[in-house]
């Protein structure tokens, strides 16, 4: 491997690294933010009359964890590189598919 290759290869790793550290940070927020809300919320329906449990089951408490975390997959997805719907891998077959298709005519 020359100095060249090298040093592509050292920054194709680097990016990965700095794409795996962004992901880390986003689920270290996502847990953060959501055990703060999810906490708060709870005391507040508990101070409110609620039992403990209606505080737990309470629809309204999981919206956004929900949300947030349809977002979070989708990050691991990018991130893991598990984009089988429309990541490169599907862009270099259509490319090729139609470069195909026009050398047919």
């Amino acid at each position: 491997m020359n100095g060249v290759q090298k040093a592509a290869k050292l920054r194709r790793v680097k990016k990965r690294i700095a794409t795996l550290k962004e992901f880390y940070k986003h689920v270290a927020v996502y847990v953060i933010v959501h055990l703060f809300l999810m906490g708060r919320r709870m005391y507040l329906d508990v101070s409110r009359g609620d039992t403990l449990m209606e505080a737990l089951t309470s629809g309204g408490n999981y919206r956004l964890f929900f949300w947030w975390s349809f977002i979070l997959v989708l990050h691991a997805f990018k991130t893991y590189r598990l984009d089988f719907l429309f990541g490169k891998n599907w862009e270099q077959r259509k490319i090729a598919e139609e470069m195909n298709k026009d050398s047919n005519l």
